[in-house]
């Protein structure tokens, strides 16, 4: 007896983006590892998107404390939104890896993380009072 798991795939209002193709038994699996190693994904044939490591992680959670402070634009709406709390909350996170990987880092890894929570938390700091 064959066991399968049943997705339900749903278009959201106003999305462009094309319906995966359904995927045949005979299909070749894809190593999910190759995008990690050459660190770019051909995203419907015409993105690139950086490699994944610590560095663009970081950058990552970065940016979403930027559009969490209503610097930069939300990507889905393109609006300024503010929200100290979530804000606050992507802070807590880069501070609870901050601690974590501590003694595991690249001298240049721990560098931008400690500047990075530094001015997050001045900005924070700023925002609040």
């Amino acid at each position: 007896m064959e066991n399968t798991k049943d997705f339900i795939l749903k278009e959201q209002a106003g999305s462009t983006a094309k319906k995966p193709a359904p995927e045949s038994a005979d299909a070749p699996e894809s190593d999910p590892t190759d995008q990690e190693t050459t660190g770019t994904e051909n995203f419907e044939g015409n993105s690139q998107l950086p490699a994944i490591n610590f560095a663009t992680f970081i950058f990552s959670l970065n940016s979403s404390a930027l559009v969490q402070f209503g610097i930069m634009d939300e990507p889905g709406s393109g609006k300024k939104i503010k929200n100290l709390s979530l804000a606050k909350q992507t802070i807590d996170i880069l501070g609870m890896l901050a601690e974590k990987t501590k003694g595991n880092l690249a001298r240049e890894e721990e560098d931008m993380l400690k500047h990075i929570l530094y001015d997050l938390r001045i900005l924070y700091v700023k925002e609040k009072g």
